[in-house]
């Protein structure tokens, strides 16, 4: 059963990267919910096209931009 270190560094077992697809030197995501951590290869090109829905305003300055997504409520 793998630990975690003093560092808080962790191991995963090969059979579970083999399966996951996880090779050395891979960059991955973590996210936690529930009290549980996921963890997430991740994987070149896979949000192409994910903002393709989101149109700007070119009459709006990135400054001007920026300060509408600051001033928007959050929940």
């Amino acid at each position: 059963m793998p630990r975690v270190s003093a560092k808080r560094q962790i191991t995963l077992p090969i059979a579970q990267c083999r399966e996951a697809g996880i090779e050395p030197g891979d960059e991955y995501r973590c996210f936690v919910a529930d009290g549980r951590i996921t963890i997430v290869r991740k994987e070149a090109g896979a949000a192409k096209g994910f903002l393709r829905h989101v149109t700007g305003d070119p009459a709006m300055s990135d400054d001007e931009s920026l300060q509408s997504a600051l001033d928007v409520p959050r929940p």
